[in-house]
């Protein structure tokens, strides 16, 4: 037993970190899409929903080459999930094998 007992504390202490990491990253939608816009002149390149209360989109600026994947909950947060530079565009030229699911 000692050790799932080191196991719990070692998860509750590492839990208010993370959620500050997270929490740092969040801000109201219009704020962050500004931000991307404006600061890094990103555009909306695709996203969809991951479920009924979370949505994932990317964005991109083909002329810096920065990208960001951004997360927004129902309440209308919107939290940077990753990103990073050297963006490049998906080839769909490119055929997928038989085989695999597309």
């Amino acid at each position: 037993m000692p050790c799932l007992r080191s196991l719990v504390i070692a998860a509750l202490a590492l839990t208010p970190t993370a959620l500050f990491a997270q929490q740092s990253n969040c801000a109201d939608r219009h704020h962050v899409v500004k931000k991307l816009a404006n600061g890094y002149g990103e555009v909306f390149a695709g996203g969809g929903l991951q479920n009924s209360s979370r949505i994932f989109e990317v964005w991109f600026s083909e002329d810096k080459g920065t990208w960001t994947i951004l997360m927004t909950r129902a309440d209308g947060k919107t939290c940077i999930m990753a990103s990073g530079t050297n963006w490049r565009e998906g080839d769909t030229s490119i055929k997928v094998p038989e085989g695999i699911a597309g």
